[in-house]
């Protein structure tokens, strides 16, 4: 929830909007300010003393607001301005571990409202966010699009690698001796690129109208992982039946939120799905139910991978099967039979 906090307010900062162009002006300025996104009752209760108005937010006219030693207070939106040269009285039970009065005051009311807070530094010509228990601060562009330019190229270097493990894997899935380390391995890069992905967008939502170009790429590279993570643990996981919705959504999240650190530790991965933990049993093999391999046959949705993984329990019998075999799974019309069986055929 905090990273689509923070996720939210670099959006309505982003180069290109008439907020960061007012920040901008601020800055040039070297006046510094106090900005507040949303005036909602739990911000105009630590509102003290200053001026209620309802104007149209202009970016001049927020740098000239700003010249004020106290707040700007704007509406939830960003299109109002509401309250200029307001004293900010948060609790001084939040905690803070900022020096400065405003930069203090910034963070203690957003942890106190729950409203992104920007505080600009006129010493250190610095615009740092408070949202959502996190704080960020603002690069310049062309900083950020030269790290971005970095990290896109990581993203690539993983994706690479994470097609070679992935077709690895396949081939080993198609003729059977697959084993755990080829799957822990696949899921590894999987999780690296989504990691890696979610670190590069940021930087896009912060660079705005001028990550047109990155952003394209970045989707391009990114493809369908998130599909592609599902798939190989409705695959693999460890349970006696078809997995249930609820065990795999249990088993992405608890990979989620792995450390940075356990990703390399196959003994942690293996733990998430189940699957044996020590060392000498990567080279155990494992047999697939048939999920990753029937995703890569057009048009067949979930709901007939599971009809057809419960009649057959695994990849090597969905292979063997004919036609009229695999009709025979709920929901399976004769015309979706063939359409699978030629596509695995194909695949094969």
């Amino acid at each position: 929830m905090s990273d689509d906090t923070m996720r939210a307010a670099l959006e309505r900062l982003a180069p290109g909007t008439a907020l960061r162009d007012g920040l901008e002006r601020i800055q040039r300025g070297h006046t510094g300010g106090l900005i507040v996104l949303g005036d909602g009752p739990e911000v105009v209760e630590i509102c003290d003393g200053g001026i209620a108005f309802d104007i149209a937010f202009q970016p001049p006219l927020l740098r000239e607001l700003c010249k004020m030693d106290g707040a700007v207070v704007l509406s939830a939106d960003g299109s109002r301005i509401t309250h200029a040269n307001v004293q900010l009285v948060p609790s001084p039970h939040f905690p803070t571990s900022e020096s400065g009065t405003r930069h203090r005051s910034a963070e203690r009311t957003a942890l106190q409202t729950g409203r992104p807070v920007i505080s600009v530094s006129a010493s250190m010509n610095t615009v740092t966010v408070y949202a959502g228990g996190r704080r960020h601060r603002l690069e310049e562009p062309a900083v950020l699009m030269g790290r971005a330019n970095q990290a896109l190229s990581t993203v690539e270097r993983y994706r690479q690698r994470l097609d070679m493990s992935n077709h690895r894997l396949f081939v080993a899935e198609m003729n059977n001796y697959a084993t755990v380390a080829d799957v822990l391995n696949v899921l590894q890069r999987q999780l690296m690129l989504e990691r890696a992905v979610t670190d590069l967008e940021l930087s896009i939502v912060e660079l705005g109208v001028d990550a047109r170009q990155l952003s394209l790429q970045l989707s391009e590279l990114e493809g369908n992982n998130a599909h592609d993570v599902e798939m190989l643990v409705r695959d693999y996981i460890a349970t006696t039946t078809v997995p249930t919705d609820e065990q795999v959504h249990q088993a992405l999240e608890a990979l989620d939120t792995l450390p940075d650190s356990e990703l390399l530790n196959t003994t942690a991965l293996a733990r998430q799905l189940g699957l044996p933990a020590n060392e000498e049993n990567l080279v155990q093999a494992l047999i697939p139910r048939g999920y990753r391999a029937l995703a890569r046959v057009p048009r067949v949705q979930k709901f007939l991978m599971d009809q057809i993984v419960a009649v057959f329990g695994t990849l090597p019998a969905i292979l063997e099967a004919q036609p009229e075999d695999l009709s025979s799974a709920d929901h399976v019309t004769s015309l979706w039979a063939r359409h699978i069986y030629e596509g695995l055929r194909r695949l094969s």
